[in-house]
């Protein structure tokens, strides 16, 4: 790889910067996040020229555009701890595990709901069941015993018996 003289060097920084003022103000690309790679890419740069380099001999030095990385981190953290959310995607993020918090409490409360109703239904038959068992009981019994009379049957119009109007 060439190396790259200092004009062009200068002119790559220069990119860095006006791309990372983008990235820091919001302006994303299509699909891209407020991170190193996306950096790279907007100011057209190698993204590894954002890192520290190996030398043959094992000892590390500071790649060409590292400091400028350092920057953006820096300034990405301070945007971030004062509030300021960068991207937007990240926020989107939020408030979905936001609704999913409260869609998951919607869900245990209606489940509990549906439970309680399930209990009072089985119970609610079970009585019905006892009590259509006793009238039916009382009436064989009623039967059996033959001293019941039947009631004429009500005319219609007419009020019934016993009433006081």
């Amino acid at each position: 790889m060439a190396r790259l003289t200092s004009d062009e060097r200068e002119r790559n920084e220069e990119a860095v910067r006006a791309a990372m003022d983008r990235l820091l103000s919001g302006d994303l690309p299509p699909g891209g996040k407020c991170d190193l790679k996306t950096l790279a890419a907007a100011a057209g740069v190698s993204r590894t020229a954002f890192y520290p380099k190996r030398n043959r001999d094992g000892t590390t030095r500071p790649g060409p555009y590292q400091h400028l990385a350092e920057e953006f981190e820096r300034r990405l953290k301070a945007l971030q701890e004062a509030g300021q959310i960068v991207d937007p995607r990240v926020a989107q993020i939020e408030w979905l595990k936001a609704q999913v918090a409260e869609l998951k409490e919607r869900l245990a409360k209606r489940d509990e709901a549906l439970a309680e109703l399930t209990a009072f239904k089985a119970l609610a038959v079970s009585r019905l069941t006892a009590q259509h068992e006793e009238i039916e009981r009382l009436r064989e019994q009623a039967a059996a015993a033959g001293n019941v009379r039947r009631l004429p049957a009500a005319r219609s119009g007419a009020a019934p018996y016993g009433s006081c109007s």
